[in-house]
């Protein structure tokens, strides 16, 4: 009686398990490389995976960095257990200053991710009002409804991890960025066993990195780039100057070795180079002879054969070291002819103009540039077709959510889910906000929650939008016209002015016939539009300025921006 009353009630909650419903709501990381930001929801716990941030594309004049719109979390900043880190890229933890002064929960993350976001956090002023909570790949972690373990995966920094949260619905895996190396440089290979034990007990939801599902076959080891950069050190003659990421450091390592093994000192430019050699050393991710490491002064006293600059600036960043010294503006550091550049890093999409740019001043300045692919200087973190395939065949989830690649990406690795046979209806290639809705036997887009980009730019968040991005443009392009003038507020008389000034759009002097006639159209259209009457000044500005529009564009076919200002006295 006993064991058929213990059956049917575990057969109750087997039913009740079946109807209940978990949602995933990605807030950022799809569609688009950086800003990845993942939701998974149970009743009323949310857990949020990273917070990332992207940079600024061409037309974002001004912007600094752009972060994942949470007003959805904000909404339901009550129901927020807590946010998990799968690595420590800018592009998974760079937003947590900004989304931790709205919703302050505890932050997890292994030891090195969580050593770059005290830094973050440090200088944001916030890091005493925050909780970091450290994490290591083979624990386990209850909270709430939300039972989570971690596994190992290499990446191009060290301590990275994914993650699977076991939920009354179902188990779901969160890859994390990754790529099965084989012979990583810190010899920690990814947990195959702990994956292939995930996907025995059955995994219902995955969501894998896409970033490289265009390019078949695998990713080459990390370890490739040290046997390059063994071989570029032996050539050299003069001066070596790097740059790769700063968060790369197995490569900083790699470089370190070399440096050591042919006896050149290492000075390191670039603030966030500077933090996160001096952080990997700290924790003991990066492993340095003692006398390697000078400071940037010294090197002007040794000879250029001793010496490697390690610095940042791989992707053009206009206000990085590299390109700073490229264009002949960095304080310490100037490029000598017979200096051998290395880039260590591929263009992220965006940013191949700058780095182009960056490329041709170098070998204008006369240094040897060492940046294609080909010469085996840099190879990716992410993984390619096989090791997606691999991934999947270990986790064999039941559903499959494409995460963390632009639209093309994404479509490529559900056709190589498709090759291992997981149905075209069960993979799921959505955009950020979309609500998916999992229960035990079901998947479905569910409706959308707020979602999208916040720009941005000093201190300021979120206040500058697609209005003043357009007048940036604008200015950028065409400059501006500014109309001032002293009114009589009682009959409307003129007393002052109309004064032209003009930036960005003609030279003053050169062009004072040009302003003579726009003041005069100023003059005649204010006459029109007042007649001697009390006037209603926003109509007369509105109708200045669509006036000096048409005058300007029908004698210069420019649209620069017409701001008049009127006083009255």
């Amino acid at each position: 009686m006993g064991n058929g009353q213990s059956r049917r009630r575990a057969k109750i909650k087997q039913i009740k398990n079946q109807a209940k419903k978990i949602q995933i709501i990605p807030l950022g990381g799809i569609g688009e490389i950086g800003k990845n930001m993942f939701v998974i929801r149970f009743e009323d716990e949310i857990l949020v995976i990273d917070a990332g941030l992207s940079f600024p594309s061409d037309e974002m004049l001004g912007i600094d960095v752009v972060i994942p719109d949470i007003t959805y979390l904000e909404e339901n900043k009550d129901k927020v257990k807590a946010i998990i880190l799968t690595h420590g890229h800018e592009d998974h933890i760079g937003a947590l200053p900004y989304v931790l002064q709205q919703i302050n929960v505890p932050v997890y993350g292994t030891k090195l991710t969580l050593g770059l976001v005290e830094v973050k956090l440090r200088e944001h002023r916030m890091l005493k009002d925050c909780t970091l909570i450290t994490i290591r790949p083979e624990d386990k972690l209850e909270l709430g409804s939300f039972k989570m373990e971690f596994f190992r995966v290499n990446h191009s920094i060290p301590d990275s991890i994914g993650i699977a949260v076991k939920t009354p619905v179902g188990t779901i895996v969160h890859t994390g960025d990754f790529k099965f190396d084989q012979t990583p440089v810190s010899g920690e290979i990814a947990d195959y066993y702990r994956l292939a034990k995930l996907g025995e007990k059955g995994v219902l939801v995955a969501l894998s990195d896409s970033t490289n599902a265009e390019r078949p076959g695998y990713t080459l080891s990390e370890r490739e780039v040290g046997s390059s950069i063994m071989d570029i050190f032996h050539a050299a003659k003069q001066r070596i100057i790097l740059a790769t990421l700063a968060s790369n450091i197995h490569r900083i390592q790699q470089v370190m070795d070399a440096a050591t093994y042919y006896q050149r000192k290492v000075a390191i430019v670039g603030r966030s180079m500077v933090n996160v050699v001096s952080i990997a050393q700290e924790l003991g991710y990066l492993h340095v002879n003692e006398g390697t490491i000078v400071e940037i002064d010294e090197i002007n006293n040794l000879p250029p054969h001793k010496v490697v600059i390690l610095t940042t600036g791989s992707q053009g960043e206009p206000m990085a070291a590299l390109t700073r010294i490229s264009m002949a503006e960095h304080r310490k550091v100037e490029i000598m002819p017979g200096d051998t550049v290395i880039i260590s890093a591929t263009p992220i999409p965006g940013n191949e103009k700058l780095v182009s740019r960056t490329i041709d001043n170098l070998f204008a300045r006369g240094a040897n540039v060492i940046y294609e692919r080909m010469s085996g200087i840099h190879v990716s973190g992410h993984a390619s077709q096989e090791e997606l395939k691999l991934m999947l065949n270990l986790l064999k989830p039941k559903y499959l959510i494409p995460i963390h690649g632009e639209y093309r990406q994404l479509i490529r690795h559900a056709e190589v889910a498709a090759k291992v046979g997981i149905k075209e209806k069960n993979v799921f290639i959505v955009e950020n906000g979309q609500i998916l809705e999992f229960t035990a036997r079901s998947g479905r887009v569910a409706g959308t929650v707020t979602s999208g980009r916040v720009l941005v730019d000093g201190l300021g968040v979120g206040d500058v939008g697609s209005i003043v991005l357009r007048d940036r443009k604008l200015l950028s392009q065409d400059g501006i016209i500014m109309v001032a003038m002293t009114i009589n507020k009682t009959n409307g008389e003129i007393l002052a002015g109309p004064e032209i000034y003009s930036r960005g759009f003609v030279y003053v002097r050169e062009s004072e016939m040009f302003l003579d006639e726009v003041r005069e159209h100023v003059y005649e259209t204010l006459q029109k539009v007042m007649n001697g009457k009390k006037t209603d000044w926003p109509a007369v500005k509105n109708q200045m300025k669509d006036s000096l529009s048409r005058f300007v564009w029908d004698k210069m076919h420019r649209r620069p921006i017409v701001l008049p200002i009127i006083m009255e006295i």
